[in-house]
């Protein structure tokens, strides 16, 4: 298959576009041109043929032989006339040859109205003729008119001709908004392939946008988009990264630190056995942070991706959840209302979402949390994780689902930005608010596909 440029699909669109104007004129315009020259031929016989009937004093001179007959063929507007009566025993008028004048006479017999039109091919031109019927005291007769096709074929050729010319010079003329639409097309997308290529080069620095043409401002408008949201996922690329190195660089050099302590035999603690449990707390904390880290990333991949749609009631998973962290604070109560309120969503994802909310309460809490489940006017769905622990600073509300950003009691910032992706992917969001008795964390999932984030 061959493939084209954008240049060259131009010309050949511009020039496919002619000779398909060029091939339908040339099939059609002689065609209609002919017929409708045909027509105005025979109304010239009629109109001539009145006038000779009714001369008004003019005198007209009828041929002298069958030569002058063949001769009219030469005069494009040229029309003769002759008479039939007494059933053809009478002949007046312009000389023809013996096989015309017998098939004229032979229609003229057959016609049943009083005018009509007929043409026949006589020494390979075609005499168009018009018969009209007379009725007279001793009989019918016909009045002929007739009239070579000279007319009709030079008016075709010359109004052809014409056309030729016309279509020439139409073509020429549309070199013109060719060369222009070949520009117009191509300047911006030649800008935008060059900005295409920084972008390959990971060089998203130079902004991009086109003024002028409606379609190619918008398409500029989205390119643009595009280069906000890359710069964005790059920084936020970056800090992960660097988060990510920050948070396994502590446990990292107290496990080196410790092994290194005994392997020279020197015991950082009372026993070996004391020693080991450091090295065994760390290397859990370092695991814990890793699988966290690698379940966010896990999340960000399955963006846009469809999510599984079941239907459960809460209680299913919060009564699970309450006996998971029943025990971690046993002075803290936690409590589940609203079990019955039924949910649409993976429910393996909206019990990580739910544990991460109880598991940061906990570290917060001082001797009550509440979760809950209910659904509002709108018909939304509201998961909430209240505990009775001290207020957020006002500095921190905004920023409480950003990766690695730790409150005073965190461990590694990626518990509340987990539980804000789990909400994105249901086409919800996360809030939290400071209440005079605790804080409340609520995350709205609609009941519908679509759903409209707070101002």
């Amino acid at each position: 298959m061959i493939r084209l440029n954008l240049t060259q699909r131009i010309w050949f669109s511009f020039i496919s576009i002619l000779l398909l104007v060029a091939l339908l004129i040339g099939i059609i315009y002689p065609i209609s041109l002919k017929s409708a020259l045909t027509e105005e031929t025979y109304r010239i016989i009629e109109q001539e043929q009145t006038r000779s009937a009714n001369p008004q004093g003019e005198h007209l001179v009828p041929p002298q032989s069958e030569i002058d007959f063949i001769e009219r063929r030469d005069a494009e507007r040229s029309v003769g006339h002759l008479s039939l009566m007494n059933e053809f025993g009478t002949y007046v008028g312009d000389p023809v040859p013996s096989e015309v004048l017998r098939e004229m006479g032979e229609r003229a017999q057959n016609q049943m109205t009083r005018r009509g039109r007929y043409e026949l091919t006589y020494n390979g031109a075609t005499l168009f003729y018009v018969v009209f019927k007379v009725y007279t005291t001793e009989g019918e007769a016909y009045y002929i008119s007739h009239m070579w096709d000279t007319y009709r074929d030079q008016m075709v050729s010359r109004l052809w001709g014409r056309l030729s010319y016309i279509m020439l010079f139409a073509s020429l003329m549309s070199l013109v908004p060719a060369f222009w639409l070949k520009y117009y097309l191509k300047q911006p997308l030649t800008s935008l392939g060059a900005h295409f290529e920084q972008i390959a080069e990971r060089n998203w620095k130079e902004p991009f946008h086109w003024e002028g043409d409606e379609d190619f401002e918008k398409l500029s408008n989205q390119f643009e988009k595009m280069r906000q949201n890359l710069i964005k996922y790059d920084a936020v690329q970056k800090t992960f990264i660097q988060h990510a190195s920050h948070e396994l660089k502590t446990p990292i050099m107290v496990i080196k630190s410790y092994a290194k302590s005994v392997k020279d035999g020197i015991l950082p603690r009372d026993d070996i056995e004391h020693t080991m449990d450091v090295i065994i707390e760390e290397s859990n904390r370092m695991e814990k942070r890793v699988k966290d880290m690698l379940y966010y990333t896990k999340l960000d991949s399955l963006n846009g991706a469809p999510v599984e749609n079941d239907y459960f009631p809460f209680g299913s998973i919060a009564y699970l959840v309450e006996e998971r962290f029943r025990l971690a604070r046993e002075e803290v109560a936690i409590s589940v209302e609203g079990g019955a309120v039924k949910l649409k969503g993976d429910k393996e994802l909206l019990t990580v979402l739910l544990e991460n909310l109880v598991e940061n309460a906990l570290r917060y809490a001082v001797d009550a949390i509440k979760i809950s489940a209910k659904e509002v006017k709108n018909g939304d769905i509201h998961i909430q994780v209240w505990n009775n622990g001290e207020n957020i600073p006002v500095t921190e509300l905004e920023h409480i689902f950003t990766p690695f950003r730790k409150g005073n009691k965190g461990q590694f910032g990626l518990g509340l930005a987990i539980v804000k992706r789990i909400c994105e992917l249901h086409n919800g969001y996360p809030k939290v608010e400071n209440k005079e008795d605790g804080v409340l964390f609520t995350t709205v999932f609609p009941r519908h596909e679509q759903s409209s984030k707070p101002t």
